[in-house]
């Protein structure tokens, strides 16, 4: 793939570091201090921090607050309540002004040390880079399971390329930015959506590391609800399924009745358990349409603290 190096005339172009939080406070304080070290080593970008708080309660938002008012280069947002961390994630990404934004969580499991590396990838031109794991330390063998599973499992029934092993740990160009702030989808779905606007992709592997204190905010629940947003946003194998399974059904047992010569064998338990497979994938998508109908927020704001924009945006930039 040819790629043209970015070119920046008569400016610094800035770098947006967004970090989502979830009842994070034990652990901002280190985030915050290996960010900044990170940060002040990069030469030729000016680099600022959004702390997006999701509806924690604990002292998170307190700690985000305290440090916006510290620094002109931190900026802090307070949702009014838990809706989400993609839905914070896409709130830090609006928030954001700059050319690049990268996402990293707060949790110290994917390293800050990785920034330049991304950065260099970004100046020689690439849109996205992404930070795929190569190994995951501290997490339940299930939770690996799970993953390498739901990672490969998705890609194959996708309609588009994804990447794999790859969670919100990216670089981001502007305009790939702008591509999901603009984006109607109420089930949001960040890395899938980043993969289907098919700009140019490369990535940087990393041993992911064990928390820096406290627990995964991830429970079992919210994986299941970030893999249904997954299927449901990316792929349409689900919705054809119920065909599938309805043909068989049927097939196998036409197939038995004329073997054994005996129609009543064609009905049964299977028919049963296949018309309520399909109405429950059914269920699901209508549930989607539901959402994406009511044309609600993704998430509300209910404070911000720090500088609005330090320059403006990209896309205000061009306006001027």
């Amino acid at each position: 793939m040819l790629l043209e190096k970015r070119v920046f005339d008569n400016r610094r172009p800035i770098l947006s570091i967004v970090v989502p939080c979830y009842n994070e406070a034990e652990v901002l304080s280190h985030t915050h201090a290996r960010l900044s070290r990170v940060l002040e080593g990069l030469a030729g970008v000016e680099c600022e921090r959004i702390y997006v708080d999701d509806g924690s309660t604990d002292g998170t938002w307190e700690a985000i607050d305290r440090l916006a008012r510290q620094s002109d280069a931190v900026r802090a947002v307070k949702l009014s309540r838990n809706f989400g961390h993609q839905s914070a994630c896409l709130a830090g990404l609006r928030e954001s002004s700059g050319d690049a934004v990268i996402v990293i969580d707060a949790d110290l499991q994917d390293p800050p040390e990785l920034i330049p590396e991304m950065v260099a990838l970004w100046w020689d031109g690439w849109s996205v880079v992404s930070a795929r794991r190569r190994s995951r330390a501290g997490e339940s063998l299930f939770k690996k399971a799970s993953a390498y599973v739901f990672y490969r499992t998705l890609s194959l029934m996708s309609d588009h390329p994804l990447a794999l092993d790859t969670g919100d740990f990216r670089l981001l160009d502007r305009e790939v930015v702008a591509l999901l702030g603009q984006m109607p989808d109420k089930n949001v779905y960040l890395r899938g959506a980043v993969s289907w606007f098919g700009l140019p992709e490369t990535g940087v592997t990393y041993d992911r590391a064990s928390r820096y204190s406290g627990e995964s905010k991830y429970t079992l629940r919210k994986m299941l609800d970030l893999s249904r947003r997954g299927l449901l946003a990316h792929s349409s194998v689900p919705l054809r399924l119920p065909a599938y399974l309805g043909t068989a059904a049927l097939a196998g047992g036409l197939a038995r009745a004329a073997v054994r010569r005996d129609p009543r064998l064609l009905a049964g338990p299977g028919a049963f358990g296949a018309q309520a497979l399909a109405l429950g994938i059914m269920g699901e998508y209508l549930r989607a349409v539901l959402r994406q109908v009511q044309g609600r927020p993704h998430y509300v704001v209910e404070r911000r603290v720090g500088m609005i924009s330090p320059v403006p945006r990209l896309e205000e930039r061009v306006a001027l």
